[in-house]
């Protein structure tokens, strides 16, 4: 398609220009770069060329980016990545997509309405799906976030979870992860039971502390308002007034599964993320996720979010690495190539 007549974009707050144009101009480079316009900067004023469309995700994307400024929020790097990310997947004005791509773009046209207010940062949906994750961590009692890694699915339920805390709206966070590779065994390694699953948590510390001051941390950890709480010994606990997150979920047998989703609580959320791509169970051991994913699809007051590799907001290499693996799968084994060193 040929380019359209080239469109002006007027923002009238000359104080956030640099900060929406970013050093010398690279916020307007990548997306460029990402959506295939050309920007030409002017002033207050930005001319946008290109095909019809691609013009449309150039002025909802620096639309976003602006308003983020307007909010007090930053823009960085990622923040523009995921405003051509979320301007990308909007359907055009007037069409009516069917299906899953209507719930996506419908999500995306209102991701910049969310936002999780956490103690060190206001976080957002990077993408369509995330911000119907989020929607659905903020509204279900129990929100199932599945896809590969990189998707934000276990960071926006870390970050849910300190968002209720921080409003008083719940009494503490439970992190919950099989740790498969200890078995079910961690009695007999050394330490107490925080420094055995330790290991297995980190990522789910590591949001914390994205989100909480590490002193802020370690005394709710101490206090109990956070607790570590390893899948093996959560039999026979109710858990009220709690937001409950396992993640790591394909590596639960069907049995824990179960046992997992029975100990909701009054007044209590449960997130469960996984990678159905990435289970480590024995082979004969069938994965209590995929279960749950067949058993409770039809079950009210129960939401699931499957994201592919599109949704991917860490580097973008991440991407071309899990579609590289996916199409490897699809292939089928070649280790005759891996010794031969091609």
């Amino acid at each position: 398609m040929n380019d359209a007549t080239p469109i002006k974009l007027h923002f009238e707050d000359n104080t956030l220009l640099p900060l929406l144009f970013g050093q010398h101009d690279r916020n307007l480079v990548r997306l460029e770069e990402l959506i295939g316009v050309q920007l030409h900067s002017f002033g207050n004023e930005v001319t946008v060329v290109g095909t019809p469309e691609a013009q449309a995700a150039a002025a909802q994307a620096l639309e976003s980016l602006e308003q983020r400024l307007r909010k007090g929020l930053g823009v960085d790097a990622a923040e523009v990545d995921a405003a051509a990310r979320l301007a990308l997947e909007l359907p055009p004005a007037g069409a009516q997509p069917a299906g899953r791509g209507a719930e996506d773009g419908t999500a995306a046209l209102h991701a910049g309405d969310l936002t999780v207010a956490t103690y060190k940062k206001h976080i957002t949906p990077r993408s369509g799906r995330q911000a119907a994750y989020l929607r659905t961590l903020m509204s279900k009692d129990l929100a199932f976030g599945l896809g590969p890694a990189g998707t934000g699915k276990t960071y926006l339920a870390v970050a849910m979870a300190v968002a209720l805390l921080k409003e008083g709206q719940i009494d503490r966070i439970i992190l919950s992860r099989p740790a498969v590779e200890a078995g079910e065994r961690l009695g007999f390694l050394p330490g107490t039971m925080e420094e055995k699953v330790n290991p297995y948590l980190r990522p789910l510390y590591d949001a914390l502390h994205d989100m909480m001051p590490g002193d802020a941390v370690t005394k709710r950890i101490a206090s109990g308002e956070i607790e570590i709480a390893p899948l093996a010994f959560m039999r026979g606990r109710t858990l009220s007034n709690s937001f409950v997150i396992l993640d790591e979920a394909q590596n639960t047998t069907t049995t824990q599964m179960k046992m997992f989703l029975t100990r909701l609580g009054e007044n209590s959320r449960m997130a469960v993320t996984g990678d159905l791509s990435q289970i480590d169970l024995p082979r004969n051991e069938r994965s209590g996720l995929r279960e749950a994913v067949a058993v409770l699809k039809n079950v009210p007051g129960i939401a699931f979010t499957q994201f592919t590799d599109t949704d991917v907001v860490r580097h973008s290499l991440v991407t071309r690495i899990v579609r590289a693996y996916d199409q490897a799968l699809e292939e089928g084994p070649r280790e005759a190539d891996l010794f031969e060193g091609k």
